[in-house]
């Protein structure tokens, strides 16, 4: 049931990305600049974010350790989420929502599969195998024909 209830999860996590694009590309037409809306979608997510990890400190009596990570963990994320919304505001009007979506899941899997080759930042190592590059060759493939069709 456990399992069920994670894949549930990431399902939904990946149906906000898809609502979120047209969003940001709305709020974006609105403002009259891409980055603009890339940096309110960030804004309003850190104060709702901050929010909610105060409450969690508090009611848990949680303290964060702000020593004990690289310095740079600190803005890499956001880094590469604000390139991330900034791209998806400026590529679904052009391409649309499915084809977006498509070439997104196909740059996470191709991400994917060299992270875990990688074992990056103390990541499990998984080896590619023919079957998860066949998956990547299929998924690119599918990408190609909801962009082309």
């Amino acid at each position: 049931m456990t399992g069920v209830f994670w894949s549930a999860l990431g399902i939904l996590a990946g149906a906000f990305i898809a609502v979120q694009a047209p969003i940001n590309a709305q709020l974006s037409r609105g403002l009259g600049l891409p980055i603009a809306a890339a940096a309110f979608s960030f804004l309003s997510g850190a104060i709702v974010l901050g929010a909610v990890t105060l409450a969690v400190t508090r009611t848990q009596g949680i303290s964060l350790d702000w020593k004990a990570p690289a310095p740079w963990l600190f803005v890499a994320g956001g880094v590469l989420g604000g390139a991330y919304v900034t791209i998806t505001t400026l590529l679904i009007p052009r391409i649309g929502a499915a084809a977006l979506m498509a070439f997104l899941v196909a740059g996470q899997l191709i991400a994917g599969l060299m992270l875990d080759r990688l074992g990056f930042l103390g990541m499990a190592v998984r080896e590619i195998s023919i079957g998860r590059v066949a998956g990547i060759v299929l998924l690119m493939a599918g990408a190609l024909l909801v962009r082309l069709t």
